[in-house]
């Protein structure tokens, strides 16, 4: 889910000013709904609230009911649409949600799964209907649903994009990757493209040297894309980017050029299955020239593969299993222009 962590901070800062807090959360789905299970809201005491479960027609509803359940300080478990005893709220698609409501989540479990997040730690949350919170590690099989009187939820850190290029288009990307909610990274041998980053709030290293940065941090959640019109500064980076393992990696230029950019890669030291990781060219538009329109059909395709990654981590594959199945994704839907 990608609004956990400003939802548990909304809570965490209400409380903090000493405010009532609800933490709402989707459990089950029957038909069709808008979000899927697992997904958040939170209410504060003044009727303030973050988070969605359709396009309006249910949460004033859920603000009610959660100032209810923060009046009476017990949780419950209340059905919204197909089956429920609110005769005269009806969910669009028809379908039905089951909310669980969460008064008064324990503060210090709620500081744990921030830290949790911030620190980009996967976290679970277990919750019961009599109104437990407990923030713990996730374990290897664990999803949105219940087990054993616990509905639990995973949530994982945040999408970040490792943006390294000069140019338009570093800058683009960013656009379309902070309007996704992702976090971003620029790391640049344009002065002029730094200075601009640094200036918007967005974090950015200039590139002094050809080489690996020390300011290139990755994790499992972390995608790269080169975005190099002089590629001679993509080698270091990309083969410092394999070793962190990031779920995606991606490279501007032809088809010509990723040739070439895997020959020097090879030749300097990469694993030839490391290498062939990396896609190139990068985006799910093909020839995507203007920067913009290329920025686009980057994120659609990171975001499809961090999509895949989440789940596919909730079962246990490996990061490099998911990024050939998003390979396979890409030359079904793009045809000749995939690897």
């Amino acid at each position: 889910m990608k609004q956990a962590l400003p939802i548990l901070r909304f809570l965490a800062d209400q409380a903090a000013r000493g405010k009532g807090t609800v933490l709402v959360t989707l459990t089950d789905v029957t038909g069709s709904a808008a979000r899927a299970s697992g997904e958040h809201m939170a209410v504060a005491e003044d009727g303030t609230a973050v988070g969605s479960f359709s396009g309006g027609c249910v949460e004033a509803a859920v603000i009610a009911e959660a100032l209810d359940v923060l009046a009476a300080r017990q949780g419950r478990l209340v059905r919204f649409g197909a089956g429920s005893r609110y005769i005269d709220i009806r969910l669009p698609c028809g379908g039905g949600i089951d909310l669980l409501f969460t008064p008064q989540p324990a503060i210090d479990q709620m500081k744990q799964a921030i830290a949790m997040l911030e620190e980009r730690r996967p976290v679970t949350l277990r919750l019961t209907e009599g109104g437990a919170f407990v923030a713990t590690p996730p374990a290897r099989m664990d999803n949105a649903g219940w087990l054993g009187g616990e509905f639990r939820v995973r949530h994982d850190p945040d999408l970040r994009v490792a943006i390294l290029g000069h140019g338009a288009e570093p800058m683009a990307l960013h656009d379309a990757a902070a309007a996704y909610g992702a976090q971003t990274l620029i790391l640049t041998p344009q002065s002029s493209l730094a200075d601009e980053a640094s200036s918007r709030g967005i974090e950015a290293h200039l590139l002094r040297t050809l080489g690996p940065s020390e300011h290139l941090t990755i994790d499992r959640w972390t995608a790269v894309v080169t975005l190099f019109h002089d590629h001679d500064w993509e080698t270091a980076l990309l083969l410092q980017a394999i070793d962190g393992e990031p779920f995606f990696m991606g490279a501007m230029g032809s088809r010509k050029t990723h040739e070439e950019r895997q020959r020097r890669l090879l030749a300097a030291g990469g694993e030839r299955t490391a290498v062939e990781r990396i896609i190139g060219p990068v985006g799910l538009l093909a020839a995507s020239r203007d920067p913009r329109t290329l920025a686009l059909s980057v994120m659609a395709q990171v975001v499809q593969a961090y999509e895949a990654a989440a789940a596919t981590r909730q079962v246990g594959w490996s990061v490099s299993g998911v990024h050939r199945f998003i390979e396979r994704q890409s030359a079904r839907d793009c045809g000749p222009r995939a690897l």
